[in-house]
């Protein structure tokens, strides 16, 4: 089936591409023509347009902090200018010809000129690992596990060759068969299927040439670390990679995508598959033999070869990054610190859609379990794919830094120890007390307890910098608008004006756009994305529209996944004054919260007011409380020298009384409404949880629950019933203290800690979350 498709599709690239590109021009003009009437494309902007106000921020630099000497290293200051690029758009000047065959080959001479050979990739990976002595004493030992033993040799000899050709059955699926040619062949096709339903892949030119530069003077493996939206992922980075030139990485999967057929092209362009857990054992006992066989991965990185690794494990269902899995990182980590290799380069990638092939995952978000990969499903959602357009695609490679320096620098340092959720929160709920060191002296990695921090902050410093990294898109921004802005409805024009700011905000900030142009052609472009999520209706005289989200469950729930592509941009300034989740390790919390401080008052929102000064009208109430003694804000300008000295006078903080600066401080209590909500409903249902119950049998009531507060109307915002959302509630009650894990008869239950039985510390546990809530 899948030959066929590819056959036919090729057949119809090739003999009928004018038809082929007829027919995809016709269908988006229907789609826009019955979405948006043509009257829309008369409306002006009303405010100002042209060139961007601020200047679009070079993204992806390496941590000054932890990496200081890579941050120098394979950048100069000319790489900034080199600017963006379309990787899908070829034609003869990308090739070493010219003229009219030229041209319409293009595509064919772009992929035989690209520099992929045999020799460049691992060999014998299968037998080294199979003579390592790791391996051999993990087979003795499984060996001798239920197997008799005769006198001479300890083992029984077939228990032995038993064990033995099940590790090679492992290790055929956890090492990749790379074919050139195939690679090859499936970059010319990507090239046609990408520029079919994808009007652009966008990279930064700048970029690549630091990535191209350190794979090619650097003799250390490179591990590309990306975040994890699309199955397009996989491919996007092994063709962006071919077409500069770059070696192709050996690409970690799932085990869900080993499946007949499909199976064997992943490994031919790269992809080896592990199990999504390690111990798939009956007993729930640690699997020595296939623990012993993922040195496949030393072994891959001692021959220098590349890897792609996606920490999140899963696809992000929210549109936020998942919370990261350092099994593999802690592989690669392992493997430089026993000194099989100099060093590693690491680099975190972004990864941003316009709109994701998936669709979305109102199913799963829905509570219905995720439907299991098949070569049917695929080749159906290819069909599909080639039907639609997705709009833009942007994918930012960040600077490489040295792990050797990072580990080296963490070292030398006091490493905190991150400190548990019920720590943190319980004794300001209940007065809890917790004395404990919070502080690891620097030791060497060898300390158990040390070595898996610094693994952890690493993965989640890589996680932050390749989020921190990623392009904001057009349709991100208009779903967020929509959303948290503009609920009930708004003109078309005020849209546009409030889109061109909201840029200028993103911009300030040092996020990069995924897009560029006339702010009303953007906004039209992502209206036509979102589709079905958002309603058109006229006015009176048909002059202008009216946008308004769907009121939907599932629309709500799709426009809620696009507009947390947003959401890391303003968390810090959303939630002063609370914990945030994703700090840089290396930075502290006041680091955060003090420049999200400042960067509200030059903005305007927020304004500082000393403890006598009487400039404030009675109707305008000062901040309620003040500042901390380690929070107490101070300008740069006022150091140690000030005229102030130990004499300062405390400060209040107080929301600008102006419209605009009153309007963006909702905005930003708006978009942390969905998740207090939903907590604050889950805090109400621990009162239902009477006897234990399993996890699956709670969260799914949990669920139903909060969905029937969306359809009563209780929760004024839909998506807080997101299924994404409701676990990340069991998971930070469990880990807050809240419930409680119980074993009986070999099931796992949930009940209520012993803190939280009585009923009053349930209460203030809900006070607590209702504290936060937009008032």
């Amino acid at each position: 089936i899948f030959i066929y498709f590819l056959t036919s599709t090729t057949v119809i690239f090739i003999y009928f591409p004018q038809s082929w590109k007829t027919w995809i021009n016709e269908e988006k003009k229907k789609k826009k023509i019955l979405k948006f009437p043509s009257v829309l494309r008369s409306v002006t902007t009303t405010g100002k347009e042209g060139l961007l106000n601020r200047k679009r921020p070079f993204v992806g630099r390496c941590c000054h902090s932890c990496t200081p000497l890579s941050q120098e290293r394979l950048f100069n200051p000319s790489i900034p200018s080199l600017g963006l690029r379309n990787v899908i758009y070829i034609n003869e000047t990308h090739t070493r010809h010219r003229g009219w065959l030229a041209r319409r080959l293009s595509y064919v001479l772009f992929v035989l000129e690209r520099d992929v050979r045999k020799e460049m990739f691992a060999r014998n990976v299968v037998e080294n690992v199979l003579n390592s002595s790791r391996y051999q004493v993990a087979i003795v030992e499984v060996a001798s596990e239920g197997a008799s033993t005769d006198a001479e040799s300890g083992v029984d000899s077939k228990a032995v060759s038993k064990v033995r050709r099940k590790a090679r059955g492992f290790l055929q699926e956890m090492v990749a068969n790379i074919s050139p040619a195939f690679i090859r062949i499936t970059g010319w096709v990507l090239l046609k299927l990408f520029n079919g339903f994808f009007w652009s892949i966008q990279i930064h030119k700048g970029q690549l040439e630091m990535v191209k530069k350190a794979a090619s003077e650097y003799n250390v493996p490179l591990v590309f670390l990306p975040v994890h939206k699309s199955h397009i992922d996989y491919l996007l980075i092994t063709f962006i990679l071919f077409c500069h030139n770059i070696k192709a990485p050996h690409i970690a999967a799932g085990n869900n995508l080993n499946i007949p057929i499909l199976s064997t092209l992943i490994r031919k362009l790269g992809g080896f598959f592990i199990r999504r857990k390690l111990d798939e054992t009956s007993d729930g006992k640690k699997d020595v033999l296939y623990r012993s066989l993922l040195h496949a991965v030393k072994e891959l990185l001692r021959q220098q070869q590349f890897l792609e690794v996606y920490l999140e494990g899963t696809r992000s269902r929210s549109g936020k990054p998942s919370p990261a899995h350092a099994g593999m990182l802690s592989i690669v980590v392992d493997t430089l610190c026993a000194n099989s290799i100099p060093d590693v380069l690491i680099v975190p990638v972004g990864i941003s859609y316009d709109r994701i092939i998936e669709g979305n995952y109102n199913s799963e978000q829905l509570g219905k379990p995720k439907k299991n990969e098949s070569l049917w499903g695929i080749a159906c959602g290819v069909f599909r794919m080639l039907r639609k357009n997705y709009g833009c695609v942007r994918v930012d490679f960040t600077q490489p830094f040295s792990l050797k320096e990072y580990l080296d620098t963490q070292r030398s340092r006091h490493l905190q120890a991150s400190l548990t959720l019920e720590q943190i929160l319980l004794p300001t709920i209940i007065a809890a007390q917790y004395d404990e060191d919070l502080h690891l002296n620097s030791r060497d990695l060898s300390d158990e307890p040390w070595r898996r921090q610094v693994i952890a902050n690493l993965a989640k410093h890589v996680l932050f910098t390749a989020s921190k990294s990623s392009a904001i898109m057009s349709s991100h921004i208009v779903a967020c608008l929509l959303l948290y802005r503009h609920r009930q409805g708004v003109l078309l024009s005020k849209l546009v004006e409030d889109f061109f700011n909201m840029k200028e905000e993103i911009l300030s900030r040092d996020f990069d756009l995924g897009f560029s142009g006339n702010s009303e052609d953007v906004v039209m472009h992502a209206l036509s994305l979102l589709g079905n999520c958002v309603n058109v209706t006229s006015t009176n005289r048909n002059t202008e529209f009216i946008i308004a989200p769907s009121n939907t469950v599932p629309a709500l729930f799709e426009l809620n996944f696009y507009s947390n592509g947003l959401f890391h941009v303003f968390i810090a300034d959303a939630i002063i004054g609370k914990r945030s989740d994703m700090p840089q390790p290396c930075q502290t919390l006041y680091q955060v919260f003090h420049d999200a401080v400042t960067r509200l008052i030059e903005y305007g929102v927020l304004i500082v007011a000393e403890e006598d000064q009487e400039e404030l009208s009675p109707s305008e109430e000062p901040w309620p409380k003040k500042f901390p003694g380690a929070l107490a804000w101070r300008s740069d300008e006022e150091d140690e020298d000030s005229d102030f000295g130990d004499e300062q006078r405390d400060r209040y903080l107080k929301v600008s009384p102006s419209a605009e600066p009153q309007e963006f401080y909702t905005f930003l209590q708006r978009i942390l409404t969905p998740v207090l909500e939903a907590y604050s409903g889950a805090a109400i249902f621990l009162h239902s949880l009477i006897s234990p119950m399993s996890e699956r049998e709670y969260t799914q009531k949990l669920f139903k629950y909060l969905l029937t507060r969306t359809e009563r109307g209780v929760a004024a915002y839909g998506e807080s019933a997101t299924h994404y959302l409701v676990k990340n509630t069991v998971k930070t009650f469990k880990e807050l203290g809240v419930l409680k894990e119980r074993r009986e008869g070999g099931v796992c239950r949930l009940e209520l800690s012993s803190t939280f039985l009585p009923q009053a510390n349930r209460n203030k546990l809900l006070q607590y979350i209702l504290g936060f809530s937009l008032l």
